[in-house]
């Protein structure tokens, strides 16, 4: 069982590295990367990273809104900040220290977005970024995997854990570490779940009642799908789409049904075949994804 502690607060590079460079070679450096406003979902992520961590290790969380992931009209500035509540789950699942950085600590030369000459070195996230989550948000991966990088530069974990409920985010970063030979572990936790099967996320609070009934929709669909997926894809489609289509409250904006790396699948895959199912729509104004595994 975890003791409540209160972590330690870095808001500087020097800060952070003045915190984690003597707990270096006590056990292994664990990173959870967060935006903050922490729920139940992230408190499952820091479980890991403290069970990976060990009791001599060191677990750090970062939180910080990262703007260049941002684009025109999204909600960045209504993207919620609860920072004292944030520092309180820290606390109780055993984080070390809290990485709680200015925008201007992380883009001391401003924040490059698109369209704006700028000398930064960004990520560029590969042809995989420009479907589903990026098809609806170009730029966003690149915002994603640019603060990313940065962050494990400051942090160097030997682990980072993120959550599959932003599954093509993990399988990016996944790929980004692999292919820039980083060394980082990444570990993917499971997606928590509200009882009614609804994907825990910062961006719930903004549903009211009514929305909040019919977002649980989105993961009713998936369980559809993956009911009928030993049939094929197709009938994996059908049974998604069927349940998707019942509920005039939801807005689609995909439907996918990929192979674990989000490539193509047949659709007759061999028996055996992994595959995911994802889905992104709105309810209202608010904007949710998910996503489950197939197994055909």
């Amino acid at each position: 069982m975890t003791v409540a502690t209160t972590p330690a607060v870095a808001r500087s590079r020097s800060d952070l590295d003045a915190l984690v460079a003597p707990r270096r070679g006590r056990g292994p450096v664990v990173f959870v990367p967060t935006m903050g406003a922490l729920h139940e979902g992230h408190a499952t992520l820091l479980r890991i990273a403290r069970e990976r961590a060990g009791a001599e290790g060191t677990v750090v969380l970062s939180i910080f809104v990262n703007p260049l992931q941002f684009g025109a009209g999204e909600d960045l500035d209504r993207y919620p900040r609860t920072f004292d509540a944030d520092l309180d789950m820290a606390g109780q699942e055993g984080v070390d220290v809290v990485f709680a950085p200015v925008v201007a600590e992380m883009y001391p030369d401003g924040v490059p977005h698109e369209g704006v000459a700028s000398e930064a070195v960004t990520v560029q996230p590969g042809p995989l970024a420009d479907r589903f989550e990026g098809a609806s948000r170009p730029g966003h991966f690149r915002g994603v995997l640019t603060v990313v990088a940065k962050l494990f530069g400051l942090v160097r974990p030997d682990v980072a854990v993120f959550g599959e409920k932003d599954y093509q985010q993990l399988a990016l970063i996944r790929r980004m570490v692999a292919d820039l030979c980083l060394g980082i572990e990444i570990v993917g936790g499971a997606t928590d779940r509200e009882p009614d099967g609804l994907a825990r996320s910062s961006r719930n609070r903004y549903l009211d009642a009514e929305q909040r009934q019919v977002a649980a929709v989105l993961s009713r669909a998936l369980r559809a799908g993956q009911d009928r997926a030993e049939y094929g894809v197709p009938a994996a489609r059908w049974a998604a789409m069927g349940v998707l289509k019942a509920e005039p409250g939801i807005e689609l904006d995909y439907l996918a049904l990929t192979t674990t790396g989000l490539g193509e699948l047949p659709d007759y895959p061999e028996s055996g075949t992994e595959g995911r199912i994802l889905v992104a729509a709105r309810v209202g104004t608010t904007r949710l994804i998910d996503n489950m595994p197939l197994h055909f």
